[in-house]
């Protein structure tokens, strides 16, 4: 996959790319990421990539002429994605999409944000990671990238991964998990993880999926349409064992 970004700090989005998981695609050919600097396609001496705001008013925003020049000198794989907190909510489905194309781009604002135009006539839509201001959209890149790799084959060691993870093929949180020792400060691993019935172990780990679902984002319940007899039955057959919160009657 082909990912192009935009953006007048390259370095930030270039070096936690070169990090981790994500950097391991990078090495192995799975993922093409290119990072280009609009100051590159500037004309003047001081490499001018803002001004300040018709109308007056606090900020500066950046200016579109280095934008179109770096996209059309690139010709970066479509969609081109402006990043901005008026965009559309990036969420794992989004990330799914994207993981299922040959390749998608991205703008990074700075400032006060990005000339209209850009968003008018330049990209395809614009993209939002949550209900937050940032100073640039470096890190959101970073965030929409890592989750869109990690999706792609063979990024991940264990395809399963993304199937039983949070928000993925089930809907659900994710059960929660437990490694050695055992008893630490007293507090013991539930038994039936230390059993060997790897039947009950796969429906202990269903249930508490189920359970803090529930207790912690009932939204995701209720979007996939409530829960079904099996998997009441399942709850109270570990009861005893839940994930604290609380399960309606």
């Amino acid at each position: 996959m082909r990912v192009d970004v935009y953006s007048i700090f390259p370095a930030l989005v270039d070096g936690f790319c070169r990090e981790s998981m994500v950097g391991k695609t990078r090495e192995s050919g799975i993922l093409d990421l290119r990072v280009h600097d609009p100051r590159s396609w500037t004309t003047d001496v001081h490499r001018t990539v803002d001004d300040a705001p018709f109308g007056g008013g606090a900020g500066m925003v950046m200016k579109p002429e280095p934008l179109f020049a770096a996209v059309e000198a690139t010709d970066p794989p479509r969609p081109l994605l402006l990043l901005g907190p008026g965009g559309r909510r990036f969420d794992q489905s989004m990330a799914a999409r994207l993981a299922g194309l040959d390749g998608f781009s991205m703008i990074c604002g700075r400032y006060e944000g990005v000339d209209h135009r850009v968003a008018e006539h330049l990209v395809d839509g614009e993209l939002s990671v949550g209900d937050v201001v940032l100073n640039g959209g470096e890190v959101a890149a970073c965030l929409v990238i890592e989750a869109v790799t990690r999706l792609l084959p063979g990024a991940m060691g264990n395809a399963d991964s993304p199937v039983t993870e949070s928000f993925g093929a089930s809907g659900l949180l994710e059960e929660p998990h437990y490694t050695r020792p055992a008893d630490f400060r007293g507090w013991v691993v539930p038994e039936v993880l230390r059993s060997g019935d790897h039947g009950r172990i796969a429906r202990w780990r269903q249930a508490q999926a189920l359970h803090r679902t529930l207790g912690s984002r009932p939204d995701l319940i209720e979007a996939r349409g409530g829960v079904t007899e099996a998997e009441r039955r399942l709850l109270e057959e570990f009861a005893a064992l839940t994930y604290p919160g609380a399960f309606p009657s």
